[in-house]
């Protein structure tokens, strides 16, 4: 699940590849980068900024330039030697490719891909929350941002970018269940922000630079959350069975344990949707 964390961990993955190195292979599969190429640049820094990967390079002689690209659902980095069969996916899927002397990446179904002055990032995700990943994070911010709009429902507000950084819908749901809170109450009825936005800090930091994303502290296969994507199957804490519905203008999935955070059902219904996709 490409979230915040798996963002930071991706642009590990491509720091470590590529950083300090010139790059001697360059291609762009979208059409307004088909003329780009980065071919005898360097690759001076790789960085996340919440959901968004930034990779800055340098033409010789000239001002930094970002690659700049967003995972979104399906989208993935891989990191290849230089001889290694690339398995990452169809041709067709490759967006990006920028290869060294000693490692190939290949971005796979990226979307926003787009080459701009670094300068200019701003451009791009200027407009992001407080990441809770970055040196920038800043939880009286973020809180802040929330309270802004009282009457818009926590489970939406909390995966808005504009008001943090970096969460999506896993770790909105684990977030919401360990603190108890019904994902259809209105930011005005949540107790303690505070607390929900530290929590959901915590809850990312560790799955840095791992590919597994645990909230329960166990790495077990089944083991790793406590709702998301656990639809009937009973809650790990009272037994009741977990439910599943849609919410936001998306209609992103949200997971909730009814005993365990009760309030209101989702908009529109009087029971919410239950499907058995669990894993356990």
């Amino acid at each position: 699940m490409p979230e915040g964390d798996t963002v930071w961990t991706t642009a590990h993955a491509l720091k470590t590849a590529l950083v300090g190195q010139e790059i001697t292979r360059s291609e762009f599969q979208v059409p307004k980068l088909a003329v780009a190429d980065v071919g005898g640049w360097h690759v001076f820094e790789s960085v996340s900024r919440g959901k968004h990967l930034l990779l800055r390079l340098r033409q010789p002689g000239g001002a930094p330039w970002t690659l700049h690209s967003h995972l979104r659902m399906d989208g993935a980095w891989r990191v290849y030697g230089p001889a290694a069969r690339w398995r990452g996916g169809p041709a067709h899927t490759i967006r990006a490719i920028v290869g060294t002397a000693v490692a190939v990446a290949v971005g796979y179904h990226l979307h926003e891909l787009a080459l701009v002055p670094t300068d200019e990032e701003s451009r791009l995700v200027g407009h992001l929350g407080p990441d809770l990943l970055g040196p920038d994070w800043d939880p009286v911010a973020a809180t802040r941002r929330l309270r802004a709009r009282p009457g818009r429902l926590i489970g939406v507000a909390l995966i808005a970018q504009r008001n943090l950084a970096g969460i999506g819908n896993l770790y909105k749901a684990e977030t919401l269940f360990l603190r108890g809170v019904n994902p259809w109450r209105p930011v005005s009825d949540v107790d303690d922000l505070d607390g929900l936005v530290g929590l959901a800090q915590r809850l990312l930091a560790p799955n840095r630079g791992r590919w597994t994303q645990s909230t329960t502290g166990s790495l077990r296969r089944g083991e790793e959350r406590w709702v998301f994507e656990r639809a009937g199957a009973p809650c790990r804490r009272c037994g009741t069975t977990i439910h599943r519905a849609t919410d936001g203008d998306y209609d992103r999935i949200t997971y909730w344990c009814p005993h365990c955070q009760p309030g209101p059902a989702p908009p529109g219904t009087t029971r919410p949707t239950l499907a058995r996709d669990w894993r356990d």
